[in-house]
Parts: C-alpha cells; structure tokens; sequence
C-alpha cells in the first residue's frame, strides 16, 4: 500500500481574495497569497509544521529590482486558507477522478486546522474558509502567479 506524505498547496499570489459561503463571507484578504491545501492520509504535524514554514517563506513577491525575492513573512502580507480534498485527486486515467489519496473528513479537518492554529502562531493576519463547506473562492491574481507546493 502506497504511502501519501504530501500535503499539497496550490499558492496564488492575490491583490484580494475571498470565500463566501451561502452568500456570507467567511474569509477574506487584500494582497498576500491564497493556499488551496490537500491533506492527504498519511500528513501529520511535520506535514503541518513545514507546509506553514513553506506557506510563508516562499519567495514570490518582487523585490525593488523586480525579482520574486520576497515572501510573505518579508512583505507582511496577508494568508487565506481553503481546504480543498479535490487537489489530491488522482487523475492518471480515465474519465472520472478517485480521491483514494485524498484524507478521509476527519483526519482532512484535523490536520488543516493544525495548519491553521500553526499559521495564526506564526503570521499576524491568517484568514480561511470554511472546511467541508461548498464555498466560492473570489480572488484577483497578482501576476497571475501561481505555484503547487508539496511537502513531504
């Protein structure tokens, strides 16, 4: 049996974003970078611990020379967290996506809320949208830039 140790970030660097849940936001940030993140069945705290550290060192904001040499941590910009199982879909063949590397519910809500309470300890302004909830994710791409982070 395969083991699936990567928690999976698809990172966009955002002018604003937000998540509206049945008309409501719930979720919502000037510029920084929206993470849609996969917990897949085997993520823990280490997955937890260096996705954050990923999540707020990654270099994507220029520099005054123009160059991505920045980081989130370095701007101060602001972090909106969606849970989103559909990234760990494998689609390798047919028609249809499996989501048997996907992390079941529970253990899903567990480890995005770990990665929550160790985003907020980290970073001043943390903002997310609502776990298992159908949600409309509003954002203005910055670039576009946009990057799939895993850890393992």
């Amino acid at each position: 049996m395969p083991l699936f140790l990567s928690m999976i970030a698809l990172i966009q660097r955002v002018l604003s974003a937000r998540v509206d849940v049945d008309n409501e936001t719930v979720g919502a940030i000037g510029a920084g970078l929206l993470a849609l993140v996969a917990v897949q069945p085997d993520d823990g705290e280490a997955q937890a611990k260096r996705m954050v550290e990923r999540l707020l060192g990654y270099r994507v904001f220029s520099d005054d020379a123009g160059k991505m040499n920045r980081s989130l941590a370095d701007t101060g910009g602001e972090l909106l967290l969606v849970s989103q199982f559909t990234l760990a879909a494998d689609t390798r063949s047919g028609m249809r996506p499996s989501f048997t590397s996907a992390a079941s519910p529970e253990h899903g809500r567990t480890w995005f809320e770990r990665l929550v309470e160790l985003a907020r300890a980290a970073h001043s302004r943390v903002e997310i949208g609502r776990f298992g909830a159908h949600m409309q994710v509003h954002l203005i791409n910055d670039g576009p830039v946009t990057f799939w982070l895993e850890v393992r």
